[in-house]
């Protein structure tokens, strides 16, 4: 049997798919889901199967993501952060940093793991960070600061998170970005609830207040210097975020255009007294709509798998991975504005589930890497750093 069907069966993803339309006029957390995805392995799905888990590559997580996105796509970009984290972590053991088997040990024992990241303003995203980190006399580190967008807020049990070393002086060669990773009964830290939005409303990213927030030194996996530069690290989060978010968000496209069929197959014209499948302006639209579909398909499993061989594209992979994230995100919102078009004004109504997943999709627009940072990185690829 296919590994993702084994694990991601119709009966789950048909009951998953049921709820979703419920979270999101509620704004509630997708628990069921979550415990449903747990109880069948699914966190555990890029763990060595030595360590307890499934032992997926990166290809067939995406694969799965594109299947769990077009039942739900706010429970898909929930479990996301999960995922991404134990990428990341799969793949700096690989390389020989012992430190992140913590996450694969972790996640293998059912803890869940977040991406405590983002900051209000920060458009240096992992490069620099507004979030304070004072080192203690035993190597713990104290983090203050506030990171916004903390997908699975209600249920993490570890937050990766980093910091800038308050004693850094800007000295060449030093390494004031720190990383670790924070257990939820640690002390300093508080949620802000504010997680009321346009779509993707069930993964309840609220922001995440650190207070001094204490990481122990065995929680401590990384220090890198502020600015670009070639670190594991660095590849491992940026490959394994942009991939896996550009899967969720072409699951919406394969279930958009999956829905515009079903909705033009069940209208008629009253001009032509034939179903809307067969009026020439309908099927333009939604062969447009699989053009771009397929483009992105492609683009999307070639470079999961050139990830997982570990293709050495040099200086391209930045412009790579940030291309398919902003295709991915566009192509999205594109083959809904299209499938829109054909499928009649019902269509418009707030319970709709294409309106549903229109405004999913535009969440699209705020992740990293956002469309001028992707810009940016491609114009600096193209005509070399200003």
């Amino acid at each position: 049997m296919d590994p993702v069907t084994a694990v991601l069966s119709p009966e789950l993803l048909a009951r998953i798919a049921a709820r979703a339309p419920g979270y999101d006029a509620r704004n509630e957390f997708c628990h069921e889901d979550l415990a449903e995805l747990t109880e069948a392995g699914y966190l555990r799905a890029m763990v060595p199967t030595e360590l307890g888990g499934l032992g997926w590559d990166l290809p067939t997580l995406v694969s799965a993501q594109r299947r769990l996105a077009a039942a739900a796509p706010a429970t898909a970009l929930a479990v996301n952060m999960h995922h991404i984290w134990v990428s990341v972590a799969r793949s700096m053991v690989a390389g020989g940093h012992t430190a992140f088997e913590q996450v694969l040990r972790e996640a293998s024992s059912g803890e869940i793991f977040a991406f405590g990241i983002s900051e209000a303003g920060n458009d240096a995203v992992l490069f620099d960070s507004t979030t304070q980190a004072e080192v203690d006399d035993d190597g713990a580190v104290t983090f203050t600061g506030t990171k916004i967008f903390t997908t699975l807020a209600p249920v993490w049990t570890r937050l990766g998170l980093f910091g800038k070393d308050t004693a850094a002086t800007g000295e060449a060669g030093e390494t004031p970005l720190i990383f670790g990773f924070l257990e939820r009964e640690a002390t300093g830290w508080r949620t802000i609830e504010n997680w009321d939005t346009l779509g993707m409303r069930a993964t309840q990213s609220h922001a995440t207040a650190l207070e001094g927030a204490r990481v122990p030194p065995e929680r401590i996996v990384r220090r890198l210097p502020v600015g670009p530069n070639p670190d594991p690290l660095v590849f491992a989060i940026f490959s394994s975020f942009l991939t896996l978010l550009a899967a969720v968000y072409t699951g919406i496209g394969d279930r958009a255009l999956a829905l515009g069929a079903e909705l033009v197959a069940k209208r008629t014209s009253l001009l032509s007294g034939e179903t809307m499948d067969r009026d020439p302006d309908a099927r333009y639209k939604l062969a447009e709509a699989q053009l771009a579909q397929l483009s992105l398909d492609s683009q999307l499993r070639g470079l999961a798998a050139e990830i997982e061989a570990g293709v050495d594209h040099g200086a391209s992979w930045s412009p790579r991975l940030a291309a398919l994230r902003t295709n991915a995100t566009r192509t999205a919102r594109k083959v809904l504005d299209l499938v829109l078009g054909v499928s009649g004004g019902a269509q418009y109504h707030r319970k709709s589930e294409l309106s549903r997943l229109y405004r999913d999709a535009l969440a699209g627009i705020h992740h990293p890497s956002d469309d001028e940072s992707a810009h940016r990185t491609l114009a600096n690829y193209t005509l070399g750093p200003l």
